[in-house]
């Protein structure tokens, strides 16, 4: 992984930890509704920030070197980036 990006991911899933616990604590409190969403929602946006970073860090180390060698390796590399498009319109 390229080191900045590493280091943004980990704090990336270290305030999603904090959401979660925060998202807990709400339902097991029974707070109002619209908060829980609210809070669910600003989760889904953090992971959607952390799944950028790793298709960025992807793009730039992995998908690179695949297309450098070229061949079935560089097919698989443009299968993987179109399964990672299909999950991503799956979700949404």
């Amino acid at each position: 992984m390229i080191d900045d990006i590493k280091k943004r991911a980990l704090h990336r899933t270290r305030i999603l930890e904090g959401q979660l616990r925060g998202l807990e604590k709400m339902i097991e409190n029974e707070d109002y509704c619209v908060d829980i969403i609210t809070q669910s929602l600003a989760i889904q946006k953090s992971l959607g920030s952390l799944n950028k970073l790793m298709v960025e860090n992807h793009l730039k180390t992995h998908v690179t070197e695949m297309f450098d060698e070229g061949g079935d390796t560089r097919d698989g590399a443009i299968d993987e980036l179109v399964k990672i498009y299909e999950l991503s319109r799956n979700r949404s």
